[in-house]
């Protein structure tokens, strides 16, 4: 009995603490999630925004300069895009861009003798295009000799420049005359060009022969060099004109940064004209006030050390002016601005 009444006493503790703690228990959980969604519901404070601004890239410089899509050759648009035509300039342009020091003494010598020659160029009705076939042919040093026997700017061989009017003995070569050598030049791209009718393989001749070129064509059926299968020094022949073009167009895109005072000037000369014998070219340079050595390099048509000149043939002999005998800055005319980074 005693057991039993104490388990009965024990339920009722239970069930009335059960009793006055329940509204307790539930209001304190009531404050709680009003607390909790009180704390979800306010935003809490935004903290000051930073800007993070990403480095700018430094820009890049490539090995060599981005190839054209087209290019302009005496008036006509050369198609570059054809990949075969394009392999081809670019292994052109890399040998311009990373053959540093002939290709800068290029640019100089260009300076000295684009202004003699481009006239000549016009008054013959030449593109002027075809001042960077002078410049492949000889890297424009006038008194420049193949292994094969072909001499001066234009590189004529002594059989071809007879042919065209031109003096070649063991006192006089005029292929290293470079007013004279233009001139013949002149004449035989005329002649080709009567004879393809376009310019391209023109410049094709100059170093195959017109006889070679008209051989391709018709075997191929083609009518322009820039199609047809040729020998490999042929076929570079084009592509490396235009390459030169490309070149002096923009020498800055190559990383050619010349200044006005790095060119060479051209030499203001006068002419004394000789029609009979010279029996010593040292003392005629000496009467004109020059040594022999800037005699022969004024006048590299000279080679021999008298002129016997049994014809009475008349020749004009370059005198260099006082003015122009020493370097100055002052006085660089320059031939292209494109030239210059300044």
């Amino acid at each position: 009995m005693t057991t039993i009444r104490n388990t009965s006493r024990l339920v009722l503790w239970t069930m009335t603490g059960l009793l006055l703690f329940s509204p307790v228990m539930a209001q304190k959980k009531k404050k709680k999630k009003a607390t909790e969604s009180a704390a979800v519901e306010t935003p809490l404070p935004t903290p000051p925004q930073t800007i993070v601004t990403e480095p700018t890239p430094p820009s890049v410089e490539y090995s060599h300069i981005e190839l054209p899509k087209q290019v302009m050759f005496c008036g006509k648009e050369i198609d570059l895009t054809r990949f075969d035509r394009r392999e081809r300039i670019d292994r052109e342009i890399l040998s311009m861009t990373f053959m540093h020091s002939t290709s800068l003494l290029m640019l100089k010598r260009a300076n000295r003798y684009f202004p003699v020659v481009a006239p000549i160029l016009k008054q013959h009705d030449i593109p002027e295009d075809f001042l960077y076939l002078m410049v492949i042919e000889s890297n424009l040093n006038p008194k420049a000799r193949s292994a094969v026997g072909a001499a001066g700017l234009w590189q004529f061989m002594p059989g071809t420049a007879k042919d065209f009017g031109l003096e070649v003995n063991t006192e006089v070569d005029e292929r290293l005359d470079v007013r004279k050598s233009t001139d013949a030049a002149c004449r035989y791209l005329k002649q080709a060009y009567q004879r393809f009718g376009n310019w391209e393989s023109v410049a094709a001749s100059y170093n195959a022969g017109q006889a070679r070129i008209s051989q391709f064509m018709s075997n191929q059926n083609e009518n322009s060099a820039l199609d047809l299968h040729m020998t490999e020094e042929t076929t570079r022949y084009i592509y490396r004109i235009i390459a030169t073009k490309i070149l002096f167009t923009n020498p800055k895109a190559f990383g050619f940064k010349l200044r006005r005072t790095d060119f060479y000037a051209p030499i203001e000369s006068t002419a004394v004209e000789v029609n009979g014998e010279v029996s010593d070219w040292a003392a005629f340079a000496q009467r004109q006030g020059i040594t022999y050595a800037m005699l022969r390099l004024l006048n590299p048509w000279i080679i021999s050390s008298s002129l016997t000149n049994k014809q009475g043939k008349t020749y004009q002999v370059a005198i260099p002016t006082d003015a122009w005998m020493h370097y100055d800055p002052t006085k660089m005319p320059i031939y292209s601005s494109a030239w210059v980074a300044e």
